[in-house]
């Protein structure tokens, strides 16, 4: 038995098909196959139950990858312990984020990072927030950036900083001619959303309960991010709502696209950072937060 294989079935037990588990572990899925099986004849027990189109976890594997599963955290922080040595800012940090914040927070963490630690790289990635977690509890990634409310045993958690939703509007839609926009008059557009598994796409409709009321999400597109929805709002398809930092920086001027506030009390969202508890590398921890504060976002506001 080696980590190796534990790693496999751990990945197998996540995704239930053997070629997304093998491309996952960047290995050929005969590979991948024939390890789960060799390893399941040694511990004489079927961990996996197979079909054309699906694979689940039996209940005696359900134990069996639980436990791989500490087995490899344990590894994990073997290996963390034995770079302390070396020291926790000079090695890579790897670094995940949602698909509504990185694109606006990477390109100043960037940069703020360099003079805090100039000899910790940061390894990025970008994902749904359920992916992230599981990666972040896997040892895949040190450190995630989420968006409240996030719940996960054994984490802490640091909130970063609370931004606010606006309105994009085609220039030439009668709401563009008001400064600010009410819940109400949503209610009453055509409202482009990110679809589903989006963390942003629940939040929005959690802040605006009656915001679809007009809308026929069966005939209109669903966004695939903030940058897809702007592009087809100044299409004239509709409205959306977007995070005021994907506002920051955009190709189009307000002869096509124009931002408002909402009228009354603003919707936000609280963006936080996570990792694990037992991470060893604390300074590396300090000295992301310290250069995502010290980030510029549009319209966002440190806590």
């Amino acid at each position: 038995m080696t980590l190796t294989e534990l790693k496999y079935i751990v990945t197998l037990a996540q995704e239930r098909h053997f070629r997304r588990a093998a491309e996952r572990c960047f290995v050929s899925q005969p590979t991948l196959s024939v390890a789960i099986k060799k390893l399941e004849e040694e511990l004489d027990v079927t961990i996996f139950e197979r079909n054309r189109s699906d694979v689940r976890v039996t209940m005696a594997g359900e134990r069996i990858v639980s436990q791989a599963r500490k087995v490899l955290e344990e590894a994990e922080l073997v290996k963390q312990i034995a770079q302390e040595g070396k020291g926790q800012i000079n090695l890579p940090l790897r670094v995940g984020a949602i698909f509504t914040v990185g694109p606006y927070l990477f390109p100043h963490l960037i940069r703020n990072i360099k003079p805090i630690a100039p000899e910790m790289p940061l390894i990025l990635e970008e994902n749904y927030t359920g992916v992230l977690r599981q990666k972040l509890r896997n040892g895949e990634l040190d450190a995630i950036i989420i968006s409240l409310p996030f719940e996960e045993p054994d984490v802490e958690i640091e909130d970063l900083y609370d931004e606010p939703f606006e309105v994009l509007i085609p220039a030439d839609h009668p709401l563009a001619k008001q400064e600010k926009v009410t819940r109400k008059q949503l209610e009453k557009e055509n409202i482009l959303m990110l679809g589903e598994g989006h963390c942003f796409r629940d939040q929005v409709l959690n802040a605006c309960p009656g915001i679809l009321k007009h809308s026929d999400e069966t005939s209109l597109p669903q966004g695939t991010s903030l940058e897809t929805l702007r592009h087809m709002v100044a299409s004239g398809l509709g409205i959306t709502i977007l995070p005021s930092s994907s506002s920051d920086k955009h190709i189009y001027d307000t002869d096509t696209i124009v931002e408002r506030p909402f009228a009354g009390k603003t919707p936000y969202r609280r963006v936080s950072l996570v990792w694990r508890k037992r991470f060893s590398r604390p300074k590396a921890i300090n000295a992301l937060v310290q250069a995502i504060t010290s980030c510029s976002l549009q319209g966002a506001a440190s806590i």
